[in-house]
């Protein structure tokens, strides 16, 4: 049974403790490029997390898989090693590897996964339950990352998220505002009911001190045997068993497709912005392709002339939005089951040509997808739901250069609501498109046995134009997230604010139909007549959940930024 301590005071922020096993193996001094190591994250418990790594002479690496790890632990709601993600690392000279460890769908999953009856279910009727649950890949992801770039052993990364989770931590207001409205996710589960919620069904007062030794226990045994503990053994039937087994909406997830479970290395995606370069995470997520398209849709206008208090600026990123959308609607899903025209989508030429599209005295009205090479014939279609509250991004910047920014996803808010070893399981496959053909021809994102689903993560880094890097980020918040990215990358390039005065900007979201989703109670919302008078007859003020994480480089230094909107910090070495 999961136990908790309740305390009406808000405890210590870190309850890390000291970090005398960190250093289990000592590393070997790497050359200074900064005189210290930043983390940024949606949680300062866990940027503390990963900048103790950075302290005991840790890689960028090992302080983001740190980070991920105590994320689990602090923000339960959002990632964890019951989901999945995307690593973009980086060294010093700018050479880019990128891991996916996006979720896959059980072997037995096909195109009626989410039908019933005959007619295709609504997201609410998938979630929650074990329909939606793909197997995790987190801890492959880190355990590849790690092989490959960690300095510390791989025991010590866990030392802070093993601590929190046994010592307890304190119940933010974010936290608890999420178990509020989620509450039939989060508490459907008993696991998480006892863990979350008071005996009346309310969620745990702020401040409230909560222990997860289920966690700890899952997390000691990964930490000692590797992440073969995870993927066999006892855990991964566990994994397998709940799924098949969940309350409702039972899946045939098999142990087969627990153990199978691979992270891979995938190519970036890189392109130049106004002599920037801009790379990022490749299929089976659209991130990259997505935020390039929409930044080099808009290198022809004098987007700094504009600045960001005009309205013809903000009609010109909604339109070159739009664009980048409906390409991404049509193109891209998993490249190991679909062909995704990645260099078509990202060749200056073609964007030219989608570029020219745009107008700024007006809207173009109806968008569709363009034809870039090397594009298969598909009809257009968009995913059943976007999950807003379920992703967190974080970004490592070390002393000797290199960075990470890494997505962790675990889909909405809670996941699947099934718990397994004191982790939620994800919801990820509701990423998939619910119907698999449309125009007699079949969707890109259809749901396949062993796919990936498309995600919208756009882990990103940017360098200047002497091969230095610039800036490290990346957003949550479902398909918002390349507008955030995309909108950040805006304000620091062509608006030349600093990192944390791009992410707060307001944020418009325009997806390629005519709806263009505004921030309430910003400036955006104030624009909105004069939006609506170059044509964008459809505009909505709606409150989005966003969450932008970033560091960039100013003078030889380390300036991280976090998003006014949530609990984010960056901290210090």
């Amino acid at each position: 049974m999961l136990i908790r301590k309740v305390i009406f005071a808000v405890a210590s922020p870190l309850l890390l403790g000291g970090c005398e096993s960190v250093a289990a193996r000592a590393p070997r001094a790497a050359p200074s490029v900064f005189a210290a190591g930043m983390v940024s994250a949606a949680d300062p418990r866990a940027a503390e997390a990963g900048a103790a790594m950075l302290r005991a002479g840790g890689s960028a690496t090992d302080a983001a898989i740190a980070t991920m790890l105590a994320l689990n632990v602090v923000e339960p709601q959002s990632s964890g090693i019951g989901g999945g993600g995307f690593y973009v690392e980086s060294d010093a000279r700018g050479h880019i590897e990128t891991i996916d460890g996006r979720e896959t769908a059980p072997a037995a999953a096909n195109g009626r996964w989410f039908y019933r009856n005959g007619q295709p279910l609504r997201f609410g009727e998938v979630v929650p339950g074990g329909t939606s649950v793909g197997v995790p890949g987190n801890i492959a992801l880190a355990a590849k990352a790690h092989a490959e770039h960690g300095r510390l052993a791989w025991a010590a990364l866990f030392a802070p998220a093993i601590r929190i989770a046994r010592d307890g931590f304190a119940m933010t207001p974010r936290l608890h505002d999420a178990l509020a409205r989620s509450a039939q996710t989060a508490g459907f589960d008993l696991a998480g009911r006892e863990l979350f919620y008071a005996a009346d069904g309310q969620p745990l007062p702020v401040g409230t001190i909560v222990r997860d030794p289920a966690l700890a226990v899952s997390l000691e045994a990964i930490s000692r045997g590797g992440a073969k503990v995870f993927y066999s053994g006892t855990n991964a039937a566990k994994i397998a068993a709940r799924v098949r087994g969940a309350p409702r909406n039972p899946s045939p997830m098999t142990l087969a497709d627990v153990t199978g479970y691979a992270a891979r290395n995938r190519p970036p995606v890189c392109g130049e912005y106004r002599q920037y370069r801009i790379c990022g995470m490749g299929p089976p997520t659209s991130g990259a392709t997505t935020v390039y398209a929409i930044l080099k849709q808009l290198e022809r206008f004098d987007l700094t002339a504009l600045g960001p208090d005009s309205p013809t600026a903000w009609h010109l990123i909604t339109e070159s939005m739009r664009l980048a959308y409906a390409d991404r609607a049509r193109y891209l899903a998993d490249p190991d089951y679909v062909r995704v025209p990645v260099a078509g989508l990202t060749d200056p030429a073609y964007l030219r040509r989608r570029s020219a599209l745009i107008d700024p005295a007006r809207t173009l009205g109806v968008v569709t997808a363009g034809t870039p090479a090397g594009a298969p014939p598909l009809p257009r279609a968009d995913s059943a739901a976007a999950a807003e509250h379920g992703t967190s991004h974080f970004v490592v910047i070390d002393r000797a250069g290199n960075a990470v920014s890494y997505t962790s996803t675990i889909e909405s808010a809670f996941g699947s609501g099934l718990v397994v070893g004191g982790y939620y399981l994800n919801n990820e496959l509701t990423d998939f498109d619910f119907v698999p053909e449309q125009d007699g021809r079949p969707v890109a994102n259809r749901v396949e046995g062993g796919k990936r689903p498309r995600s919208s993560m756009a882990p990103t880094l940017v360098y200047a134009p002497d091969g230095k890097l610039r800036l490290a980020l990346g957003a949550a918040g479902g398909t918002t997230i390349p507008a955030q990215v995309a909108k950040t990358i805006i304000g620091v390039l062509d608006w030349h604010l600093t990192a944390q005065q791009a992410i707060a900007l307001p944020v418009l979201f325009a997806p390629a139909g005519q709806t263009v989703i505004v921030e309430p109670g910003t400036r955006l919302e104030s624009m909105i007549p004069a939006l609506v008078a170059l044509g964008h007859g459809d505009i909505r003020a709606r409150g989005m959940s966003l969450k932008t994480n970033a560091i960039e480089v100013i003078g030889g230094r380390l300036v991280g930024a976090a998003d006014p909107r949530s609990e984010g910090r960056a901290v210090g070495e």
